[in-house]
């Protein structure tokens, strides 16, 4: 491996691990998608807790449930294509440089291709998780009992937007792992195009925690749900 390959490795790993961190800071100075989120999903919960009909809530939860069940779906397929190409010898490996891939020793080519499987084994095992926690909110969700004191509404929806909070927080790291996984697979082109791919990446993705039109229409939401909060106590 050249320098600009470990180079562009570097930032690849801390542009990939130091995501969550640099989320949690933006949302302490300015708040994040994802931050918000929490307070939305905590007060849908609580909301939960004051209809007699419930189903609504478990159909909107059934569908993230399919959704994180179609991503987890795709994620396998895209292993097994990575799979077979990293495992299937050599005449497949070699087929990379018919398509304008970088011609590399054979070992390095297929640590690019181990680095996209990593990021999208990661992925399914979020996505799996992610499932997993949605079924245990549903299961809450269709157990909620006939609550009459404000405290105990207040109580279950936060119990429940602590399953529900964790479960969509895993979805969304797995579709991180997409964007990660894109950006290694620029590696197969060059380790520029991989430094390339992960600071385009990682832009990406605060820009859309902290500037998209939907991250600053739910922050107006948190803040008219924080304000109805505290002119209700």
């Amino acid at each position: 491996m050249s320098f600009f390959d470990w180079l562009g490795l570097a930032l690849f790993f801390l542009c990939w691990l130091g995501y969550g961190p640099l989320l949690s800071v933006l949302a302490r100075r300015s708040g994040s998608l994802n931050e918000d989120m929490l307070t939305v999903r905590h007060a849908w919960m609580t909301a939960m807790t004051r209809r007699e009909v419930r189903l609504l809530d478990s159909q909107l939860l059934g569908h993230s449930i399919n959704s994180g069940s179609f991503f987890a779906s795709s994620n396998l397929l895209l292993i097994a294509g990575v799979a077979s190409v990293l495992f299937g010898g050599d005449q497949a490996l070699q087929g990379f440089s018919a398509v304008g891939a970088e011609d590399v020793p054979l070992p390095l080519l297929e640590a690019k291709l181990g680095l996209v499987l990593l990021c999208l084994a990661r992925g399914l095992l979020d996505f799996i998780w992610s499932i997993r926690q949605m079924n245990y909110a549903l299961a809450m969700i269709g157990a909620a009992p006939e609550i009459t004191t404000e405290a105990d509404r207040d109580a279950f929806g936060q119990a429940t937007a602590d399953v529900l909070n964790p479960a969509l927080g895993a979805f969304s790291q797995g579709v991180r792992g997409y964007y990660f996984a894109l950006a290694a697979a620029a590696w197969l082109f060059g380790p520029l195009w991989l430094c390339a791919g992960v600071v385009s990446a990682f832009a990406l993705l605060v820009w859309r925690q902290s500037g998209s039109p939907a991250a600053r229409a739910i922050r107006t939401a948190r803040r008219l749900i924080e304000s109805d909060r505290s002119s209700a106590s």
